[in-house]
């Protein structure tokens, strides 16, 4: 039975490398797309907190609450510093807005001068949006500006 031609369009699709910005809007959308880095990032918009603090918070083992403050740093969204034995973590406070910039920008949404006096987008019926959180920048996006 020979592959269809869905089967090789998907084959080609995922061969084809995406541009390095689209990786980076990626690696920002993935490490916010977890529930339990939600919660992390929730707590953080609080303050700095230990590891501990934040286990105590989210109710996640030490490994777990470890590997997701890794993704979130390595998407720019967080940093960490030692504090004896502890590590303190904290959100990068401008990394939401810059993330939100980058992210119009390399979508093609960004308003040029000449489009900014036009009336906004209607907003959908539905639940009030939620309101944004601290800061979106950080080394991945600015390495994929560059």
């Amino acid at each position: 039975m020979a592959p269809s031609p869905a089967h090789f369009r998907s084959t080609i699709a995922a061969v084809v490398d995406p541009p390095d910005e689209l990786r980076a809007l990626r690696l920002v959308h993935k490490a916010l797309a977890d529930v339990n880095r939600l919660r992390i990032v929730r707590r953080l918009a609080g303050g700095e907190a230990t590891v501990s603090e934040l286990i105590e918070q989210v109710g996640l083992s030490q490994p777990l609450v470890s590997w997701h403050l890794a993704r979130l740093r390595i998407a720019g969204l967080v940093e960490t510093r030692r504090v004896g034995r502890e590590t303190v973590s904290r959100l990068v406070p401008e990394a939401f807005d810059a993330f939100a910039s980058y992210e119009r920008r390399v979508l093609g949404l960004a308003r040029s001068a000449g489009t900014a006096a036009a009336a906004p987008a209607p907003v959908p019926p539905g639940p009030a949006p939620a309101p944004r959180g601290p800061a979106l920048a950080g080394p991945a996006i600015e390495e994929a500006a560059s």
